[in-house]
């Protein structure tokens, strides 16, 4: 007698008349990583206190002088001081060293950047002079003391060039005429000896700042122009989030006209998109400048320098040319998988017609991921803040103290002042060496990685709750009759009284591969100058086999929440058994999830591209209209694309609701396949319509064997559902 062999992705879900949907008798599960993620989050919570009570953000906020003080901190006596002024820039040869406050020279809190040339010895001997440079100067210079004495012990420094204020730090005011380097429209200038010296020797100090500069410049503009857009970037969030709901809603009753309506509106808007990029193409012909290439051009930080250039408008409309072929050729080859997926879309919208409160659920996660982030954030910014400010000497002569720390209360009792008497002890920069400062990367990562298992840990809760609540919708008989009262806070309840570990447990394993990801960028940002091509190559891999994990432990994880949802059972038995059901319907699975998210994609698609268009056309001042309602922005293309990015994350989390609602209405069904065979006394809980084209699709990709075999079966069924129908 042959042993018989088992199936190879599991047993079929045998009929069990006492299932009824979502199990209300379950116990906890997954209970050690429930200890595990509570354990966690109080350790996250003392990092926090620790972070809290130890670092300052005044030292990111405000500039720090050399006695360590912060320039324009309110209720201090250098409130009215908020400019850092350095004695002598040129000794800054590094821009990063002049930017993180290690520039080996005084450097002092002023009301106002110089304005003028000046020198320690011509204005001494003019008392309005003197008393307009004592402003540049440590306290306690009075007339009565000399020029040699002054310069000796490093009160003042030896000359003043025209400075202006940037990141509140006073730069020389360099600038070009008749290409020569200027700086206060002069060529030259005294450097306070009495020597003449060429305003391009001050570019030692800023010379390679040009681009960080540029760059705080671009960020300081773009914070303008947040200030002065706010209101209207929020009236297009709003809109955006109007007509997501709106589209939800007519989904609701017009699924299948919607659908249509919004494939043909994507590619009209592509079509238009590739219209206009058309339009700025040929007006741009003949234009001066409009042919350089953008290879030529570089790097601009002013990004509307590229709009006027053909040869950035040819590239929009080729990649829009290709996104719009590349969809109306998926179109044409998913013609018969649109139609099934659009049957599964109207049962979607039936069951959030009987769960109306999905559809805010989002709001909901919305709020915690932002106090997730928010946290990390403020944790963050506080432990880069919690180092302590290290002095160390600096000297114009040799010194073998040099570079090394010291005490600023007592340096000029110190040893070190006398053997070096020219020398100064200035602050350097913000560091330590306790032991919490050593360990402080420590708690940066722990804090990193706390931040990623928390966020997924809010989206898989979401994910359970909406699958419960479905889940609930389904398996009710007579509908909504057999339903609770409150599906979606009877799910999200019992998702946390049993099942936060669980939750925890899945987005534990998520939250460690994608902190592997980024150990792995982090890696390939350090070694970006290495010429190893084996080293480039398998980094390369590395990164693309853990994207690709992370998608499938994704995808498993949010079928493992719909089972965990319906069975109760913990998240291994529950990942297997989702994996085996996919398995058994392999071809099912293959028609639909990626079916039904690309036609929901193309809903997120037609919502920003709708929204971003009215956008353009409103910040640009292309339509008269607005011209004059319209801020007046350095940049456009920053409310347009905070509107647009907006736009998408407020569609996805509508759209979340659509996707969790079919997946979860796929697996049921296949669950019902299995349990049930549609007689009187087993009756399928899906609809008649949505059970017709699903199961007509499964015989259409099936071998010409199995679906006669399939046509037999179903010929077996249909006098068993005329049966219900007339005893119905």
């Amino acid at each position: 007698m042959e042993l018989e062999e088992k199936p190879k992705y599991g047993e079929p879900r045998k009929y069990d008349p006492t299932f009824k949907g979502p199990i209300q008798n379950r116990g906890c599960t997954d209970i050690v990583c429930c200890i595990l993620f509570i354990i966690a989050i109080l350790g996250y919570f003392a990092v926090g206190i620790l972070a809290w009570s130890q670092g300052d953000p005044r030292k990111v906020i405000y500039p720090t002088d050399s006695r360590g003080q912060f320039c324009g901190q309110a209720g201090t006596p250098l409130e009215k001081k908020p400019l850092l002024f350095y004695f002598n820039i040129m000794k800054c040869a590094s821009p990063m060293v002049l930017l993180e406050f290690q520039c080996p020279t005084t450097q002092m809190c002023v009301e106002k950047c110089p304005e003028k040339f000046m020198t320690l010895i011509k204005a001494y001997s003019n008392k309005n002079d003197f008393d307009y440079y004592k402003k540049f100067c440590k306290d306690g210079v009075t007339n009565t003391m000399g020029v040699p004495d002054i310069l000796k012990y490093g009160l003042c420094p030896a000359m003043l060039t025209p400075s202006k204020p940037f990141t509140r730090r006073c730069f020389p005011a360099l600038g070009q005429k008749g290409g020569v380097i200027t700086v206060g429209n002069n060529s030259h200038f005294d450097d306070g000896s009495g020597k003449m010296r060429d305003a391009k020797d001050l570019m030692d100090g800023v010379k390679n700042a040009t681009v960080v500069i540029e760059a705080r410049q671009v960020v300081m503009k773009i914070f303008e122009d947040y200030t002065q857009s706010w209101y209207w970037i929020l009236l297009g969030l709003v809109i955006a989030m109007l007509t997501s709901l709106l589209f939800i809603v007519l989904l609701r009753f017009l699924a299948g006209i919607m659908v249509w309506v919004m494939i043909v509106l994507v590619i009209l808007v592509i079509g238009y998109g590739i219209f206009h990029c058309y339009m700025e193409y040929a007006a741009l012909k003949g234009e001066p400048g409009s042919d350089v290439t953008l290879q030529d051009l570089g790097f601009q930080t002013d990004f509307t320098v590229y709009l006027q250039i053909r040869q950035t408008w040819l590239a929009f409309m080729i990649i829009l040319a290709i996104v719009e072929l590349i969809i109306i050729l998926l179109l044409i080859f998913l013609r018969k998988r649109i139609l099934i997926a659009v049957a599964l879309i109207k049962e979607a919208s039936r069951a959030i017609g009987h769960v109306m409160s999905s559809l805010f659920y989002p709001l909901f996660t919305f709020l915690l991921l932002a106090m997730v982030i928010a946290y990390w954030a403020v944790t963050a910014v506080f432990l880069s803040t919690s180092n302590e400010p290290i002095y160390k000497v600096f000297n114009e002569t040799a010194c073998d103290h040099s570079r090394q720390t010291c005490d600023p209360a007592n340096y000029t009792t110190s040893s070190m002042k006398k053997e070096c008497p020219d020398s100064e002890c200035l602050f350097a920069f913000y560091g330590g060496e306790t032991v919490y400062h050593k360990y402080l990367i420590g708690l940066q990562f722990y804090n990193v990685f706390l931040f990623f298992w928390c966020a997924n840990f809010v989206t898989a809760l979401g994910q359970m709750t909406l699958a419960g609540a479905f889940a609930s919708y389904y398996w009710a008989f007579v509908k909504p009759d057999d339903m609770p009262a409150f599906p979606v806070f009877s799910a999200l309840g019992r998702s946390l009284r049993y099942h936060t570990g669980t939750l925890a447990f899945g987005s534990l394993i998520l939250s460690i591969i994608q902190i592997i990801r980024v150990l792995l960028e982090y890696l390939d940002h350090k070694l970006k100058g290495a010429q190893n091509k084996c080293t480039k190559f398998l980094l390369c891999c590395l990164k693309c086999c853990f994207w690709c994990l992370e998608k499938f432990v994704k995808f498993l994880n949010r079928n493992a929440y719909i089972m965990v949802a319906i069975y109760g059972k913990n998240f291994c038995t529950s990942a297997r058994d989702a994996f085996f059901l996919l398995m058994r319907n392999m071809i099912r699975v293959a028609v639909l999830d990626k079916v039904t998210d690309f036609l929901l994609f193309l809903g997120k698609l037609l919502i920003v591209g709708l929204v971003g268009i009215f956008a353009f056309f409103f910040f640009s001042g292309r339509v008269k209209a607005f011209e004059n309602t319209a801020p007046h922005l350095h940049y456009y293309w920053v409310p347009i694309l905070t509107v647009v990015i907006g736009s998408y994350l407020i569609a996805h989390g509508f759209f979340s609701v659509y996707a969790m609602c079919v997946d979860t209405l796929f697996l049921c069904f296949c669950e019902d396949l299995e349990r049930n065979d549609g007689s009187a006394a087993r009756p399928y809980y899906m609809s008649s319509t949505l059970h017709e084209i699903l199961w007509k699709n499964k015989a259409e990709d099936l071998p010409s064997s199995s679906a006669q075999q399939q046509d037999d079966e179903d010929i077996q069924l249909k006098p068993k559902q005329a049966e219900e129908e007339d005893a119905t």
